[in-house]
């Protein structure tokens, strides 16, 4: 059984997090990816610990890289762009994560390279896009998201914007947006035959994540603050420290759902004013110094048999190892080059006849380059010429 994706072939030239992510969940769902990758410019991402033993890489880039196919390439010497050129019969998809104008330098634009195949579905994945004042400026997801001002109404009034765990511009706003523009660019050109050129914008994506509150500014005015709404620590909507340093998710929006919770913590006085009372800091410490009297694991026993949306913060190896990740197939065993096995994140989405497949790890940088150069016609005479004359460099 085949995924998906099955036919769709990628061209990837991204590094670190992004453009790799995106391409994974690709390759997850059938597509076939090929990596080109530099040795001179290797992905930091390959060297963060711990280290796989099999592969001598990353436990995150043997994750990102699961299923890709990479080959090492010259991108500044001629001879890349024509193999690069013949690829491209056959793979009509590129994702770039480069700064706007540096594929042009290699003359691996769009503009040049939808001439040699018209149907060429190509995404740029950039942190401020291709156009605007900001276009060429360095940046990372912490950047991305100051720059969205989604962080000017997150964290606490009183020590501002805080950091999450993970990378949301990065992932939720390139990956994903990258995915979406992609798949939509296929089915485009499946009924028009015509490829096109797919600009996507991490911070572009975040700017437009402020679904609620930045469709209320853009007709009130007002700028949202931080603890002063119904979602961001203005009402009782919140994570609530318990006896031994855990915490629990309130999220009893709802009446029903809020009347519950205040008659579990037996605190009933508070059901009439909901979840946004008008004495909220009163509200709120009385709340505090409720869920402070018993465990994290004490309350969640309670709350399991109450339908109140609230829920304990688990830790990362709780999430991992509990009943719903196991149930839901959330983590796979994945195989290695030597035939040993490494557990992996599963793809979140589920297919009724079309499962995702999981071939095999992200391997080291380059490791495809003869076979996939045999393929498109290139003798092993040929390819000791261009090892030795630095094509792979």
């Amino acid at each position: 059984m085949t995924g998906p994706l099955y036919g769709l072939k990628v061209l990837d030239f991204t590094t670190l997090l992004p453009g790799p992510y995106a391409t994974m969940v690709l390759a997850d769902m059938g597509a076939e990816v090929l990596r080109v990758v530099s040795r001179s410019r290797p992905d930091v991402v390959a060297y963060i610990p711990p280290i796989i033993p099999g592969v001598n890489m990353s436990a995150a880039f043997t994750h990102l890289g699961r299923d890709k196919r990479s080959m090492n390439l010259n991108l500044k010497d001629g001879r890349a762009v024509k193999i690069i050129h013949q690829l491209l019969a056959t793979y009509d998809i590129l994702i770039e994560q480069f700064r706007p104008g540096v594929m042009a330098k290699f003359g691996l634009d769009y503009a040049s390279l939808k001439t040699i195949n018209p149907s060429l579905i190509y995404c740029s994945l950039t942190g401020y896009g291709q156009t605007g004042p900001f276009r060429n400026r360095a940046g990372h997801d912490i950047n991305y998201l100051a720059r969205s001002g989604i962080m000017s109404y997150s964290g606490k009034r009183e020590s501002g914007p805080s950091l999450t765990g993970i990378q949301i511009a990065d992932i939720a706003s390139g990956s994903n947006n990258a995915i979406i523009g992609i798949l939509a660019a296929v089915v485009c050109r499946s009924t028009t035959g015509k490829g096109q050129h797919i600009d996507i914008s991490m911070t572009d994506g975040m700017l437009a994540f402020n679904a609620m509150y930045g469709a209320n500014f853009l007709v009130d005015g007002q700028d949202p603050l931080r603890e002063h709404t119904l979602l961001n620590g203005g009402s009782l909507y919140d994570f609530y420290e318990t006896k031994d340093g855990g915490y629990l998710s309130v999220g009893s929006i709802e009446h029903q759902f809020f009347a519950a919770f205040c008659e579990t913590i037996k605190c009933k006085e508070l059901i009439s004013g909901g979840i946004e009372p008008p004495n909220i800091e009163i509200a709120k410490k009385r709340v505090r110094d409720i869920i402070k009297t018993r465990t994290r694991d004490e309350w969640t026993e309670e709350f399991r048999k109450v339908d109140a949306c609230v829920e304990p913060v688990l830790s990362l190896s709780e999430a991992l190892n509990n009943s719903h990740a196991t149930e839901r197939g959330i983590v796979v065993e994945v195989g290695l080059p030597d035939g040993e096995k490494v557990r992996q994140l599963a793809s979140p989405i589920k297919f009724s006849e079309t499962p995702p497949q999981y071939k095999y790890a992200g391997m080291p940088p380059g490791i495809h380059t003869k076979e996939v150069l045999l393929e498109i016609g290139y003798s092993d005479k040929d390819i000791e010429e261009f090892e030795n004359t630095g094509l792979f460099s």
